[in-house]
């Protein structure tokens, strides 16, 4: 079993308000969420229904991002504000396809760690680890990573539906261009990133409200503003697309997707 890594003390699990992390497991159908959790979920869910769904295509688009990465000889990811673990998830889809890789997952919340340890268990030595960390502690990051990754090779980064939670003021340039210069020439940056352009004015504020009421933030950036944040890399065919348009070829469609779109942007970019 991996051994978790952490910046101090475990953090009490807080029930009190939403986690990003639980809400994206309640919107996958899984169980590791509380009802703080669930009840925001459902006020989202009211405004759009498809957001399930959304969540759904969006880890579509991990899977195949991966896929692809292994593909290309990546056999070292950096997996930052993972979430709860599901089946499968990163490092089973490339060791898949590379038996040696080698995965690190970072979050914040104690119980993602609690079901990241549960999940990882029979995992090769030093293949896997969790680390129980901020992403907006970049430094720590990625000390913590470099105890399972060779930072000075090649590292695929996944910032996989974690942007729209950062707003600008908040440091979200910042933390990715920490991110970006760590990394090796030959890297790569996973993102994905929930959008408004799709979506009525009014039902952002409501549901941009809904988010402050529970201490929550939001910022969901247009095309051009979440192209951004590649900049000084260079983006993969197709570019920059909607998680459903990225290389669908290399997986199965999200049962129900047709006819729908995720309302997610997602790029996967190189450094060069």
């Amino acid at each position: 079993m991996p051994e978790s890594q952490d910046t101090g003390a475990a953090p009490k699990i807080d029930t009190s308000k939403p986690h990003p992390a639980r809400m994206y497991d309640w919107m996958l159908g899984g169980k590791d969420n509380y009802p703080v959790d669930e009840e925001l979920g459902r006020q989202m869910v009211a405004l759009e229904p498809q957001l399930p769904l959304m969540a759904r295509m969006n880890r579509a688009f991990m899977r195949r991002a991966t896929r692809w990465l292994a593909t290309q000889g990546i056999d070292q990811f950096l997996d930052i504000g993972s979430g709860i673990p599901t089946e499968p998830n990163l490092h089973q889809l490339a060791q898949r396809e590379r038996p040696e890789a080698r995965v690190v997952y970072c979050d914040r919340d104690p119980i993602v760690m609690a079901h990241a340890e549960a999940l990882l268990r029979g995992t090769p030595e030093g293949a896997l680890d969790f680390a129980l960390v901020d992403a907006h502690d970049t430094a720590a990051v990625l000390a913590l990573a470099a105890k399972t990754l060779d930072l000075s090779l090649p590292v695929a980064v996944s910032l996989v539906a974690l942007l729209h939670f950062i707003r600008d003021e908040d440091g979200a340039h910042e933390l990715v261009s920490a991110f970006k210069d760590a990394l090796a020439p030959g890297s790569y940056l996973v993102l994905s990133h929930f959008t408004a352009d799709f979506h009525s004015a009014e039902d952002i504020a409501k549901a941009s409200g809904a988010y402050r009421a529970k201490g929550l933030t939001a910022a969901l950036r247009t095309r051009a503003e979440f192209s951004r944040f590649l900049d000084g890399f260079e983006p993969v065919e197709p570019g920059v697309v909607l998680a459903e348009q990225w290389h669908p070829e290399l997986g199965e469609p999200v049962p129900g997707q047709e006819g729908h779109i995720s309302s997610t942007y997602a790029a996967v970019a190189r450094k060069n």
